[in-house]
């Protein structure tokens, strides 16, 4: 995640919040049961490899107390977070036999996670985790096991060896994780491996303690004044981003409370407005849009006629044509929705950007800009299309609904001159064509299941009446 996340990575990052204050799942048991199980035969088989041996007791317990620190800075990702955990485990690695060091990172992850759970910002069923989030320990452990060699023997190759078989292991069973159970996709995942990165930096400083700790037991201390520096940081990130969320969450709080007023204010346009927002995601699921403009595209697509509120009724829902001057003030409703989302501020004058474009047309005879072709922001153009065709199917104040062979008739006509014809196309292919095959196959169904039942007899007189 960046310095500026983006909104996928906001979305993750709120996600991933709620999930740690709520109650496992049980796919989340099952995951975590299955990793766990394996975590402990791979425990088993690198105790077998390289059965412990006796060991200094105090520089471990050192080194213990400093990954326990060390596990208290969190820096928040959207999965969760990372931890300065670097600072501790590689000069534990240097401290205990290798077999016992993926035992200790668990019960310092334990210990760490204790003040979450007596304040309940964690629930103590999430310590069930603690030994999938401890198979980074596998990798440098199983390198150096392999290799039957000793952290302080070790050459330059081989620690770097080590420290790609943390990194390999805590990412497959990250991506397992977050793919499987949470529909992430791979390249999300892939975008926040920069905490490895952190990690990188971090080691070079563990190494550089881990290997005074023979001569000197209590030089892992030498981290703790480090600890406390990255602790100041992550604190006030995490407060930045807690303030971004939140500010994120009050600007669609805000627009969902102008969907509101807008079905109170007038019940066919709020209706309206929200069949035009599930034809729009629908279309821009087809074309692939980035989630952060399918947001915008929601909320725009949602308030696109939110100008409408500034608008006389009368005018609004005059039974026939309307003059040119009414006319002329039913055209500002456009420049007065974006006025309204400009003062909500945020992505929110994004989305007035496209309220604005929403009634410009392909050939550049549109208001209020006159804009043509791509100039149109391509979720104003979106909205256009979905918004002409709910309007034909549903009935108006002027007209009834045109059936669906009509109203197709009418869009595609209009395809090139009012409507973008790409979009158009799109629209026809992804939206109409299967739910007019979803329609078809439904009536196909339901006439099959009657052809199977008993006839009815025909009940004579008034009862027959419809």
């Amino acid at each position: 995640m960046s310095f500026e996340p983006s909104f996928e990575e906001q979305e993750l990052l709120a996600e991933s919040v709620k999930r740690e204050h709520s109650r496992m799942d049980s796919r989340d048991r099952v995951a975590v049961t299955i990793i766990g199980a394996a975590f402990f035969a791979a425990l088993a088989g690198l105790w077998a490899l390289e059965p412990p041996h006796s060991f200094p007791i105090v520089p471990a317990l050192i080194c213990l107390l400093v990954l326990v620190l060390a596990m208290l800075v969190r820096f928040d990702t959207p999965f969760g977070c990372t931890r300065a955990t670097q600072l501790g485990v590689v000069p534990l690695l240097f401290a205990v036999p290798l077999a016992i060091v993926p035992i200790a990172v668990a019960a310092a992850m334990a210990l760490a996670w204790l003040p979450d759970i007596r304040a309940g910002e964690l629930r103590p069923s999430r310590l069930l985790q603690i030994p999938c989030n401890a198979w980074f320990a596998i990798g440098p452990v199983a390198v150096l096991a392999l290799a039957h060699v000793e952290p302080r023997d070790a050459g330059a190759v081989l620690l770097l060896a080590a420290l790609g078989g943390q990194f390999l292991a805590d990412f497959i069973v990250s991506s397992v994780r977050f793919v499987l159970l949470r529909g992430v996709t791979l390249a999300a995942v892939l975008r926040s491996t920069w905490v490895y990165g952190i990690d990188a930096a971090l080691s070079g400083v563990g190494l550089v303690v881990a290997e005074e700790i023979h001569a000197t037991p209590l030089a892992p201390l030498a981290l703790v004044p480090l600890l406390g520096l990255l602790a100041v940081f992550a604190h006030e990130r995490h407060q930045r981003l807690q303030s971004m969320l939140e500010l994120s969450s009050a600007y669609r709080g805000t627009a969902l409370v102008l969907g509101d007023v807008i079905e109170a204010d007038d019940g066919y346009t709020g209706e309206h407005c929200k069949s035009v927002v599930s034809l729009s995601l629908e279309l821009a699921e087809h074309l692939k849009l980035p989630p952060e403009r399918q947001r915008n595209l929601e909320f725009a697509a949602l308030l696109h006629d939110v100008g409408k509120i500034a608008i006389p009724k009368e005018i609004i829902n005059k039974p026939g044509k309307l003059d040119p001057h009414e006319w002329t003030i039913i055209k500002t409703h456009t420049l007065e929705g974006q006025k309204m989302l400009d003062r909500v501020g945020g992505f929110m004058r994004e989305v007035g950007h496209i309220v604005r474009s929403h009634h410009e047309r392909w050939d550049g005879a549109g208001y209020p800009d006159g804009l043509a072709g791509e100039q149109i922001p391509l979720e104003a153009r979106i909205i256009t299309c979905c918004d002409t065709w709910n309007a034909m199917r549903t009935d108006r104040p002027y007209r009834q609904a045109l059936s669906e062979e009509v109203a197709l008739a009418e869009l595609t006509s209009v395809a090139g001159t009012q409507l973008d014809p790409d979009i158009v196309d799109a629209f026809v292919t992804f939206v109409i064509q299967p739910a007019a095959e979803a329609e078809a196959a439904a009536i196909s169904d339901a006439g099959a299941a009657s052809a199977t039942r008993a006839p009815t007899p025909l009940v004579a007189g008034p009862a027959a009446e419809i």
